[in-house]
């Protein structure tokens, strides 16, 4: 855990398809203190975005959630992780084609591995997805932070396309079935 404003916090690094539509996500969650759109899991160092699109850097668009473990657990988080998105489907979100935007669980702790892990067989055994969950789960791996354009690309275009098409339907959805969970000036 690393301390930052006084407040013990801890790491999370999800893949689950296009980092814009990720990190508005989570950055409308309690207890959520900062999300970095970025690239990990790949091969070289430092790629820049129109590497990654290439697909063969073998990096994911990522984010690295700083977060308040009194406030909201790294099990809440793999809940919302799992809601926002389709683990079933391999490298692809959509229209997101690839491996840059496959379903991935980065563990920052032997605890967080564990969890991971129950959790997508919990899902499993309750039958919530049609198809088998291929949610990856791996250890964390140098994560590069995306060009300063992608950071809080949502809540800087709004009025973009894809913003509201594909990221809004998320936000409204996580308003809905996760109000308990939001800040309040996100509610």
């Amino acid at each position: 855990m690393s301390e930052q404003n006084n407040k013990k916090t801890e790491i999370a690094i999800f893949a689950n398809g296009c980092f814009w539509c990720t990190e508005a996500v989570f950055q409308r969650l309690k207890g959520v203190e900062a999300v970095v759109s970025g690239y990990t899991g790949g091969a070289i160092k430092n790629p820049a975005y129109r590497e990654i699109c290439s697909g063969r850097t073998g990096h994911a668009e990522g984010i690295k959630i700083t977060f308040n473990p009194t406030e909201i657990s790294f099990e809440e988080l793999l809940e919302v992780f799992f809601a926002t998105h389709d683990p079933t489907t391999l490298n692809r979100q959509g229209n997101d084609v690839g491996t840059q935007y496959r379903s991935e669980i980065f563990y920052t702790t032997a605890i967080q591995a564990q969890q991971a892990k129950d959790f997508i067989e919990f899902l499993e055994k309750e039958r919530v997805f049609k198809n088998p969950i291929v949610t990856a789960i791996s250890e964390e791996k140098p994560f590069y932070k995306a060009e300063e354009d992608h950071q809080d690309f949502y809540n800087s275009n709004p009025r973009q396309p894809y913003c509201q098409f594909i990221i809004d339907p998320k936000i409204n959805k996580i308003k809905k079935y996760y109000a308990n969970k939001l800040k309040k000036s996100t509610a």
